[in-house]
């Protein structure tokens, strides 16, 4: 039976029978077309069930459940376009789920007309603005030129690599409007996600962002949070995961995507991961603006087809384009044909994360940067190789230990660990005690040495990534209220 017959089969269940219907007006009902009375004849139409509370012309917004129908049962079909326009008559889909071109018999699957004793499932079409993302540019591979990098035929694989003494090409007139443009024409796919907004923040080689880099990045965070949905950080490699802890320990409790990205090759490179990390990123921080409504409230790490916690990654790599790793915490997402998130292991703030978090959000914008990394090094005298650090002005140490908290033992020798590491503490350093292995627990009150350090003053929790550690340090540091081994943002 055609579309046409199965809607004469509905007027006529369905409508009262007070005047007599011709052909051509019941084909008109079908198509869409306007209908006309005959002269002294009266028409009785159905009318379409209309949603509570809802004008004639008004749209249903995505911010929850649909309206519920005054009419027919209370699960209409609900579906979501990324159009402000009326969704095209090639997608529109009737209440059994399937193209309106089809035909089979009345009650079938695609015929608009209800099996007998059956009612009708009306079709509610919902329309929503794009969620608003600002992409902040800092530098690295994604905005270079390609003209710093050259294939080398002479080395293995024939990499792709800087050309000899550059260092990288940053190009000095980069502009939003042309990185924008670059991003839209490269990229077309991104507006398909969210209306994007570019500001070009600083336009450097990730070696070049320490504390002062990350502290501006953060203020500017702080204050573009009411203006948007959601936030894209463009970074380089080397330091991402330091810049990348930071924001999350500094902005704990943002309660908005902030997504860090970055890329192995220029954008503009034939075979550059750039693209496509871009699209995950995005992808990601407006997940939860449609199905499946995943809300990321926390700052993370999307390159190579994952996405990490940001305190909990770690560059892993200097070549293959799956860079990053996070050897102590799962992937919060696996991007592939598909989306895999784990709903288990995301950050929320509204909720507690093994302990009470205080679920508001107060930015700490300040950091002391004086602290060092010192690894433990067999035969190495602490005094000989770093001497008196806090005189130096050296005000925090993450000493990396062997295995759960151990180190050399030579209470009687003066270059020893043990006393090298009293003199600080006497003088007031910081010490946090870490493992130099990747993974595992730490237990230093396992070993003399790590008793002995403890009892010093030095702290060991659960361990932390060394670039979280760093950054955290210097955190606590200048806000010396805060405690270093207390979770701040799940980096413990």
């Amino acid at each position: 039976m055609s579309l046409a017959r199965c809607g004469a089969a509905r007027a006529t269940a369905q409508t009262p029978r007070l005047g007599v219907v011709s052909r051509r007006t019941r084909n008109a009902s079908v198509s869409g077309m306007p209908f006309s009375k005959r002269p002294g004849r009266a028409v009785s139409l159905p009318r379409p069930a209309r949603a509570e509370g809802l004008g004639p012309s008004e749209d249903l917004l995505d911010g929850g459940p649909p309206a519920r129908v005054s009419a027919g049962p209370p699960d209409p079909v609900y579906r979501a376009f990324l159009s402000e326009d009326p969704p095209p008559e090639s997608s529109r889909l009737d209440a059994a789920g399937s193209k309106l071109g089809e035909t089979l018999g009345p009650g079938g699957k695609a015929c608009l007309v209800p099996a007998p004793g059956q009612s009708h499932r009306p079709i509610v079409y919902q329309t929503r603005p794009l969620p608003s993302v600002l992409v902040l540019h800092t530098g690295g591979t994604l905005g270079m030129s390609s003209q710093a990098l050259e294939a080398r035929d002479d080395l293995e694989g024939s990499p792709t690599v800087f050309k000899e003494g550059t260092g990288g090409d940053y190009t000095k007139t980069l502009q939003p409007g042309k990185l924008l443009l670059n991003l839209v024409t490269v990229v077309p796919e991104l507006r398909t996600f969210a209306n994007l907004e570019v500001k070009v923040l600083m336009n450097k080689d990730s070696c070049q962002i320490g504390p002062a880099e990350w502290i501006a990045i953060a203020k500017e965070l702080d204050t573009q949070r009411p203006h948007f949905d959601a936030f894209i950080v463009v970074h380089g490699t080397d330091t991402m995961a330091y810049t990348a802890s930071a924001l999350s320990l500094m902005l704990a409790g943002f309660r908005k995507p902030i997504i860090l990205t970055g890329s192995q090759l220029p954008l503009d490179m034939p075979r550059s991961d750039a693209r496509q990390n871009l699209i995950d990123a995005v992808t990601c921080a407006t997940a939860g603006f449609s199905p499946p409504h995943v809300a990321l409230e926390e700052v993370a790490v999307c390159f190579g087809g994952q996405l990490l916690r940001a305190n909990r990654t770690r560059k892993t790599s200097a070549t293959i384009y799956s860079a990053f790793g996070s050897p102590q915490y799962p992937p919060l997402a696996q991007l592939g044909v598909g989306v895999e998130w784990r709903r288990d292991a995301l950050l929320q703030f509204s909720s507690s994360l093994g302990r009470s978090q205080n679920a508001t959000y107060t930015p700490r914008l300040k950091l002391n940067p004086n602290v060092l990394r010192v690894p433990i090094v067999p035969g190495c005298a602490p005094e000989k190789a770093y001497g008196d650090l806090y005189a130096r002005g050296v005000r925090g140490v993450v000493l990396e230990a062997f295995g759960v908290g151990n180190m050399p033992m030579s209470e009687d020798d003066a270059s020893g660990w043990i006393p090298w590491l009293r003199s600080q503490r006497d003088q007031g350093m910081m010490i946090y005690l870490t493992s130099q292995c990747e993974s595992g627990d730490m237990h230093p009150e396992l070993y003399a040495t790590g008793s002995l350090a403890m009892e010093m003053g030095a702290q060991a929790g659960p361990m932390m990534t060394l670039e979280c550690a760093v950054v955290k340090l210097m955190l606590c540091l200048a806000h010396p209220n805060l405690p270093l081994t207390v979770p701040l943002a799940g980096e413990l």
